[in-house]
């Protein structure tokens, strides 16, 4: 890590509450590479710019296409116990927890990335015999206990001063204690096509951008991970938005 300062600064129409700096991390996809390096860079920021609470939020989707889901799992459950962070449900996280109970979804699993997730824990599809029955078992065999916790601590949502943190977006028009769980994690369209004002700032990832990208009423920062390299990570204090 060559980086010692942070890039420039956005301000939008939203505030965090006093003495409150939120890092934000979008979509990981398997890339532990990357993930290690963002969590060496927000220490730095920390050691360097020290605050009276650092929250980190990380937006879903960790696991599928990239090579190691196992290892940015590993990452962020000790993130979460060590330093309290939030770590959102993705719709890929959705996906292979519906594996974990039901194996006949393995096929819609394995077109969304899910074979580099299984390789990850050592679980190979080269026998061309193996049933989807037989890949849930090796798969349960493979899941650790610490995975299965970190699992049941994912949230659909935060809230922090103005700023509403989720995966896809939110149901235009719905109050946010009213959104459907579902449409936090998969919602494209509607939400990305509305220019009006919601109760909150949206900060999500979901749908992949060249860079990130800003507008009156939300921030995407998905830039695809897993494939262009590059780990999106913001640092929000007050109405100013850092690029990490």
């Amino acid at each position: 890590m060559h980086r010692t300062s942070a890039g420039p600064s956005r301000s939008v129409n939203a505030s965090t509450p006093a003495d409150t700096r939120i890092y934000a991390v979008g979509d990981i996809h398997g890339r532990a590479d990357l993930l290690s390096e963002i969590i060496a860079r927000i220490d730095d920021d920390i050691r360097r710019r020290p605050i009276a609470r650092a929250i980190e939020v990380y937006l879903g989707d960790y696991v599928d296409r990239g090579p190691h889901s196992k290892t940015v799992i590993d990452l962020l459950a000790v993130r979460l116990v060590n330093h309290h962070a939030v770590c959102l449900r993705g719709n890929h996280e959705a996906v292979m927890e519906g594996f974990l109970q039901d194996p006949a979804i393995l096929q819609y699993w394995l077109q969304l990335g899910g074979m580099q997730t299984l390789a990850s824990y050592g679980v190979e599809l080269h026998d061309e015999t193996a049933t989807a029955n037989d890949v849930h078992r090796r798969f349960l065999d493979a899941f650790p206990r610490t995975h299965q916790l970190f699992m049941q601590c994912l949230r659909n949502q935060f809230r922090c001063g103005d700023f509403l943190f989720v995966h896809a977006g939110i149901r235009p028009d719905v109050p946010i204690e009213h959104q459907d769980p579902n449409d936090l994690m998969w919602i494209r369209d509607a939400f990305l096509d509305c220019t009006r004002d919601h109760e909150q700032f949206i900060v999500h990832g979901h749908t992949p951008v060249p860079h990130p990208d800003i507008r009156h009423n939300r921030i995407n920062i998905d830039t695809a991970a897993w494939r262009t390299g590059t780990l999106t990570c913001i640092a929000i204090e007050g109405s100013a938005i850092l690029f990490l």
